[in-house]
């Protein structure tokens, strides 16, 4: 089988997509002997692929294509032909915002969320307007669908009117070479080293994005927790500016304890471990998330996790996690007051959450996403065998997809997509 991949939205490996890409890419490593990867990779994000090039071909895109409308444009444009001159099966393309409207080969995506249609003002209206317009015409034009979670699944059925014979839910994994539990001592002596904390400190991985990511409960959350208890602990935020990131700064910077709020930035993969295991506490009071793998990871790792139950968030994290309302504050204070002051109560959580993360392994997801490349190719030959892919593969009975988890339970618009690339002003 020959499949295609477009990685363009990763954005330079800072986003929740981009590590479902990397991870999915290394884990289908383990298949490069029984099939053909071929990677669409922007210019400068090549060098992040670099585990990948000696199995799988790597196909460079020009830097003048990843601005966002440019990018779409490539898409609809350009990734067509490609698509055709290196004769592949199936294209997958990991975001509802780059689907593809021609149909080369079968079309496979992989939709994370549909979080427009769930927190208002989370992006701009351009964009909120292609989420819940344009990118269901698209979504439509799909063989198959990935969900990474059943709460996103519902979510494409309601909201996309996807039938549920085409969606697959096949949540996200974990790295447990990465993400396991290790000393505490010895992780807290690596984030003094490389990041200054000396201090106990909570910890919320999540780019700074208002009011999606919901800092401002937490940032309120916090100085009670600090007045009410008068502990050292701090509250460090890992993640890069985004949309509304300036009211969080503001909100900082006016805070009696801004001197105990620690803002480092977007913190490369390889130093999340460290991170988590140093933690005392991970907070994730997130509006909505289609997955939410940083408190996942936290878990794996040791750390006892505060966390909302939004979008799929209840559904991933279980009862592992001590669930908080993340439109209340005081709830979220006195949550974190009783991890603070209950060695007790945080090991009865950091037990619960190793167990938790245990489920998760991107090995599975990596089998499970062959499996769905396989079925969109045998629909997309049923239904349009006018429209042939490069190359032709057979179901033998050695590449069959086997059983996946299914979800229980177009008009032409070429013209009004032209129309709305040149609104898409914003992305990711």
């Amino acid at each position: 089988m020959r499949i295609g991949l477009s990685t363009s939205v990763i954005q330079r490996g800072h986003t929740g997509v981009a590590q479902y890409v990397f991870a999915l890419t290394r884990s289908l490593l383990a298949h490069t002997t029984e099939h053909q990867f071929t990677l669409f990779v922007l210019e400068e994000d090549l060098p992040l692929f670099d585990f990948a090039k000696s199995a799988m071909q790597l196909v460079a895109v020009a830097e003048k294509f990843r601005p966002p409308v440019k990018n779409i444009l490539w898409h609809q444009r350009r990734l067509p032909a490609l698509v055709r001159e290196h004769r592949l099966d199936v294209l997958h393309v990991p975001s509802y915002r780059r689907l593809l409207w021609r149909r080369p080969c079968a079309l496979v995506a992989t939709i994370h969320d549909l979080a427009p249609f769930h927190v208002r003002g989370k992006y701009d209206w351009m964009r909120m307007f292609y989420g819940r317009v344009f990118a269901r015409e698209l979504a439509r034009r799909q063989d198959e669908i990935i969900a990474i979670s059943r709460n996103t699944a519902q979510d494409i059925e309601t909201h996309f009117h996807i039938p549920p014979e085409r969606l697959t839910v096949i949540p996200n994994g974990l790295d447990h070479e990465r993400f396991y539990p290790g000393s505490h001592t010895a992780a807290r002596q690596s984030v003094a080293k490389r990041f200054g904390l000396q201090q106990p400190f909570m910890l919320y991985v999540a780019r700074l994005e208002h009011p999606g990511k919901n800092h401002l409960c937490l940032l309120t959350a916090f100085e009670r927790f600090k007045a009410q208890t008068q502990l050292p602990w701090q509250l460090v935020l890992a993640g890069s500016d985004w949309r509304g990131a300036e009211a969080i700064h503001a909100a900082i910077r006016q805070s009696p304890f801004a001197s105990d709020i620690l803002r480092l930035g977007f913190v490369p993969e390889q130093d999340l471990p460290a991170l988590y295991r140093a933690a005392e506490v991970f907070v994730y009071p997130s509006l909505y998330e289609g997955f939410g793998l940083p408190p996942l990871e936290a878990m794996a790792c040791g750390c006892p996790v505060v966390s909302s139950a939004r979008g799929s968030l209840g559904e991933v994290l279980g009862d592992a996690a001590l669930i908080i309302n993340p439109r209340n504050s005081s709830d979220l204070a006195l949550q974190l007051i009783r991890l603070a002051t209950d060695t007790g109560l945080r090991e009865q959580m950091r037990a619960a959450g190793l167990k938790q993360a245990k489920q998760f392994h991107w090995q599975r997801t990596a089998a499970a996403t062959l499996s769905v490349y396989f079925r969109a190719i045998a629909r997309a030959h049923a239904s349009r065998p006018g429209e042939r892919a490069g190359g032709k593969t057979e179901l033998t009975a050695t590449h069959r997809p086997g059983p996946v988890s299914r979800q229980a339970s177009g008009t032409r618009v070429g013209a009004k997509l032209s129309r709305s690339l040149r609104l898409t002003a914003h992305d990711r």
